[in-house]
């Protein structure tokens, strides 16, 4: 009887994310699952494209799961029913939270260095004009640095931008004082973070209460050459808002690696038509070779479940509220 599939909508992504690690059981996509179910299987190992059900599907398909083993990050938008359903979750949030807090402190060094802007000035006005225009950045000394979100991927960015001699101030309602001292950070408002600092990165937890949570009255206090960047998720801001602050103030700058409407981003959507606004497709996670740290993760954290240990990327209801 089978104890353990692959599960997810592309096997593709199985392969890349589980490819460093040897793994002798079948894959199927939603389609291939009998509709009588798969009683026998225990555990489930997926990735992107983790087939979301509700609970009665879940009872009917899989009597029997108690794990899923989750080689990618966020598990949102198919967690709740299952674990509602005495199904335990684990995800390799923390893999997937290390190239996704590169990707951002890359860009925060870029932006405090004055990159995108100087770019675009040496295009349309020249070496001259864009070398001058650098003098309005201090470079990454000093200077303040805004995280939205102190989660996984928050304090990573925080840890990593230790090196530098930077100031970091943080909003995060789940943040408590104390533990922003031990992080060496400033707890604070949204409204100071848009006000004070030259590059802002979102990593807010993904739920309803953050929803449309960035909009004009935030985006029209950012300096007038400061950088906000989004790795986090699109509904968080209010993209309207977003593009008008820009519009109105050329030196500022959004980097977009998501978007709302989600990906791909229609070919009409007026944001390709702003030059300060970069939109990349969704490279800040996992790609290439990154993928592979996912289902290593995993793999590890079955391996201790299978021998009684403790496990280290369990995810529980709660969890769900302050996640990404």
């Amino acid at each position: 009887m089978i104890n353990a599939i692959f599960l997810c909508t592309s096997k593709e992504y199985i392969d890349k994310v589980y490819a460093s690690v040897k793994m002798d059981i079948p894959y199927y996509s939603p389609d291939d699952v009998p509709r009588d179910g798969m009683p026998g299987v225990t555990s489930v190992f997926s990735t992107w494209g983790m087939p979301a059900y509700d609970g009665e599907t879940i009872r009917r398909l899989f009597p029997d799961l108690r794990y899923i083993y989750y080689g990618a990050g966020t598990v949102q938008y198919f967690a709740r029913p299952f674990l509602n359903a005495g199904v335990r979750i684990f995800s390799a949030w923390a893999a997937n939270a290390v190239p996704v807090a590169e990707y951002t402190v890359a860009q925060i060094l870029l932006g405090n260095k004055g990159f995108f802007q100087s770019d675009r000035r040496y295009r349309s006005f020249g070496f001259l004009e864009a070398r001058a225009y650098t003098d309005n950045f201090t470079g990454n000394y000093k200077d303040t640095v805004g995280l939205l979100g102190a989660g996984m991927i928050g304090r990573l960015v925080i840890r990593l931008l230790k090196q530098y001699d930077l100031f970091i101030k943080v909003f995060d309602p789940f943040l408590s004082q104390e533990d922003a001292l031990a992080l060496g950070v400033e707890k604070t408002g949204l409204k100071d973070i848009f006000s004070t600092c030259r590059v802002i990165s979102n990593h807010l937890a993904n739920n309803d209460e953050t929803a449309a949570m960035l909009g004009y009255e935030l985006f029209s206090l950012m300096k007038n050459n400061a950088v906000f960047i989004n790795t986090g998720r699109g509904r968080q801001l209010v993209m309207e808002d977003l593009l008008k602050s820009m519009k109105e103030q050329p030196g500022r700058t959004a980097l977009l690696d998501v978007t709302d409407p989600l990906e791909p981003l229609p070919e009409d959507h007026p944001a390709w038509d702003v030059p300060n606004v970069y939109i990349t497709p969704h490279i800040a996670g996992s790609m290439g070779h990154e993928m592979c740290r996912m289902g290593e993760y995993i793999f590890d954290e079955a391996q201790r479940i299978a021998a009684g240990d403790k496990p280290l990327y369990e995810v529980t209801v709660d969890m769900l509220e302050t996640m990404a």
